[in-house]
């Protein structure tokens, strides 16, 4: 600057403004208040995830944005605290980069591996572990990459399911993109809605059902729904229309996309581990559907199950029909079976059979836990008990157990389930 002589009450034009300037920080910025003599470093930039005015935008009045390194939350996932409460209403950008960077991949591999470290794809993939992040990472960046085909079976539990098992070095990257999207996503779906969440499970949504049934009169109703072949039924552009609502990067989106896709028209595949949060995707339209415009209060859901509870008869038709149509309409799918019921007739929910003041596993679970028993498999015995925990079942796997001589043989904390 020249010198301004005797005019001390002039004001210096700066380049810059320090970030605390709220939407007029970054280098590009003309700092126009600023006394000659202040020595502030004015200079700087902000990343565009720590204050929603500094976004990125074509105004020629912002500063500079990328994310910052402490943005990367690498307990909850590569978002920090400060992006997730903003998802609420902002589309977030730049998650590209964030989550494929050499670090991530490895994190993600190290997750992926967990409960496989015995399995040859495991083995081969980290006896190679460098050069294996370093192809995922170049294929990622320039286009190339392409998810292996799957590999399919079959099981029979509860019903036949064509099962696609995804290649591990897919599953490393299907690892890295959920714990970048969970947090922003998971920060819009209602507390009720308690399948395939952190802090969720069957135990949760069956507790909280029994809960909620007890605030009301036995002879008011509920309504049990489910969506037919709901994963197989998934139309995939209004999938792709979900993620969009929340995310703004078409490079990454087009990569979530990679997963969804099947032969068929439709679907994703049951498998995958990104198929999961798909579907709590897709649903969150109805439940808030539910909670806003039918003002239902006591509602759960896990997965394509969903449970109205406290109606009378009139309210539980009317709110199954608008179901029905809301779901049509706003997501091509169809209801399957439906139970309309009064409370003191008990719910079949969720693997448990509940009324106000007692439950118990479903007989399907009963039938297969003798079975198990008297073939003394221990691990499937380990498994039935700890689904029917806090349950009045115990007490009659506890005579089985008993019965087949193999009660010691269990783990010291399925001998004091059993115990309760």
């Amino acid at each position: 600057m020249q010198n301004l002589g005797q005019h001390t009450n002039m004001k210096a034009c700066l380049a810059g403004a320090n970030w605390n300037n709220s939407s007029i920080a970054g280098v590009f910025t003309l700092n126009l208040n600023n006394a000659r003599s202040n020595s502030n470093n004015n200079v700087g930039a902000r990343d565009c995830f720590s204050k929603p005015e500094t976004a990125m935008a074509d105004t020629g009045r912002r500063g500079m944005c990328y994310p910052a390194k402490s943005e990367i939350n690498k307990d909850g996932g590569f978002l920090s605290s400060k992006v997730e409460n903003q998802t609420l209403s902002k589309r977030i950008g730049y998650l590209f980069e964030l989550t494929f960077t050499k670090e991530n991949l490895y994190e993600a591999f190290l997750i992926a591996r967990k409960g496989k470290r015995k399995k040859r794809a495991t083995l081969n993939f980290e006896k190679h572990l460098g050069s294996e992040i370093d192809a995922l990472y170049d294929e990622l960046h320039n286009g190339t990459y392409k998810p292996k085909p799957y590999k399919q079976f079959v099981v029979h539990e509860p019903k036949k399911r064509i099962i696609n098992a995804p290649a591990f070095r897919d599953l490393v990257v299907q690892h890295a993109i959920y714990k970048t999207i969970y947090p922003i996503f998971d920060a819009t779906f209602i507390d009720t809605s308690y399948g395939c969440r952190k802090g969720g499970g069957t135990h949760k949504a069956s507790e909280y059902t029994q809960k909620e049934m007890k605030k009301y009169s036995g002879e008011l109703y509920y309504a049990k729904l489910d969506i037919r072949k709901f994963f197989y039924s998934i139309d995939r552009d209004i999938l792709r229309k979900l993620f969009e609502k929340k995310i703004k990067d078409k490079k990454f989106v087009d990569l979530m996309c990679e997963f969804a896709k099947m032969d068929s028209e439709r679907g994703v595949p049951i498998g995958n581990l990104l198929s999961q949060i798909y579907a709590l995707i897709y649903l969150n339209p109805l439940d808030h559907f539910i909670k806003r415009e039918l003002k239902v209060k006591s509602y759960v859901r896990y997965v394509d199950d969903f449970v109205l509870i406290g109606l009378t008869i009139d309210e539980a038709k009317r709110y199954k029909e608008l179901c029905e149509e809301f779901v049509q309409r706003e997501l091509a799918l169809e209801l399957s079976h439906y139970q309309i019921q009064k409370i003191k007739k008990g719910i079949n929910f969720v693997g448990y059979r509940t009324w106000k003041s007692v439950k118990f596993v479903r007989k399907h679970s009963m039938y297969k836990f003798k079975k198990s028993a008297k073939k003394s498999k221990i691990e499937s015995v380990v498994s039935l008990v700890g689904h029917a925990k806090n349950t009045a079942t115990l007490p009659y796997y506890k005579r089985l157990l008993i019965e087949f001589q193999i009660f010691n043989l269990l783990p010291k904390r399925s001998q004091a389930c059993l115990n309760m």
